[in-house]
């Protein structure tokens, strides 16, 4: 029997289309049921909180969905291209409905290897920020450890080899897990062409371990929630081999001042 099977959660638990609204609300109500996966996401807005420009008061979450910023980041816009009860807005990363320089700070949690035209959100997120405003998001890692769970144990597809687009198919069903290396490692001179205003000030691998404990959206949980505070220091303990450990990236670009 396929251990994989046995650790998915209910068929119940499941909608097939990920592009299908309901599945986002699916996925909050997993996040909110499951304390561990809750306490990762938690982590997850503290530490994009912390990189927020000191005096940033407009601050949107792009591809929101089912998460909770707000409990974290109370002043955050909460946005996505699905159209989900509770958001402030609901547009494309591509076309956003912002005034040039308004928006101090785009912050998103596994959101930019889903959009079809990086190149393109780029230029908006560009024309939308502040001086020294930023963009703060966490992604995919690739790394020795990632690679080797995202290609055997994930649905969504992690290239390193493919291009900047995506295919178009759905807001949430394309996706390739790779795209931020891609763009910001393997590419790093086209993106540093392409926007020079932007600069990378910063990219740091982390959590080897803590999602797949969670069982994430999809699998069981496999530790009791209890043991999440022992497993965050297992990981800050071996954070010197993140390089080749980290299931994710933290990845900070800040606008240049004119």
């Amino acid at each position: 029997m396929n251990i994989m099977n046995l650790l998915k959660l209910p068929q119940t638990d499941v909608i097939e289309d990920l592009d299908d609204p309901s599945a986002t609300m699916l996925h909050a109500e997993i996040i909110n049921s499951k304390r561990f996966l809750r306490k990762l996401y938690v982590d997850f807005y503290r530490s994009l909180k912390r990189k927020l420009p000191e005096s940033a008061r407009s601050v949107v979450e792009l591809g929101s969905g089912g998460g909770f910023i707000k409990e974290i980041i109370p002043f955050a816009q909460t946005s996505d291209v699905l159209d989900l009860p509770g958001l402030d807005h609901i547009f494309s990363a591509l076309e956003m409905p912002f005034g040039d320089s308004s928006i101090d700070a785009f912050i998103m949690i596994d959101v930019l290897h889903h959009i079809p035209n990086p190149e393109e959100f780029f230029r908006q997120a560009d024309r939308c920020l502040v001086d020294g405003g930023k963009i703060i998001m966490i992604e995919p890692a690739n790394t020795p450890w990632s690679r080797f769970i995202y290609k055997n144990f994930h649905h969504e597809d992690f290239n390193p080899q493919a291009d900047w687009n995506l295919s178009v198919s759905g807001p949430l069903s394309q996706a390739n897990g790779a795209l931020p290396w891609i763009i910001f490692n393997r590419d790093r001179k086209k993106f540093c062409d392409l926007f020079p205003e932007l600069e990378i000030a910063e990219i740091k691998n982390h959590t080897p371990i803590r999602y797949l404990l969670s069982g994430g959206l999809t699998l069981r949980q496999l530790v009791p929630s209890w043991t999440y505070g022992f497993f965050k220091t297992v990981e800050y303990l071996a954070s010197p081999v993140s390089s080749i450990t980290g299931m994710f990236q933290t990845i900070e670009i800040i606008k240049r001042k004119a």
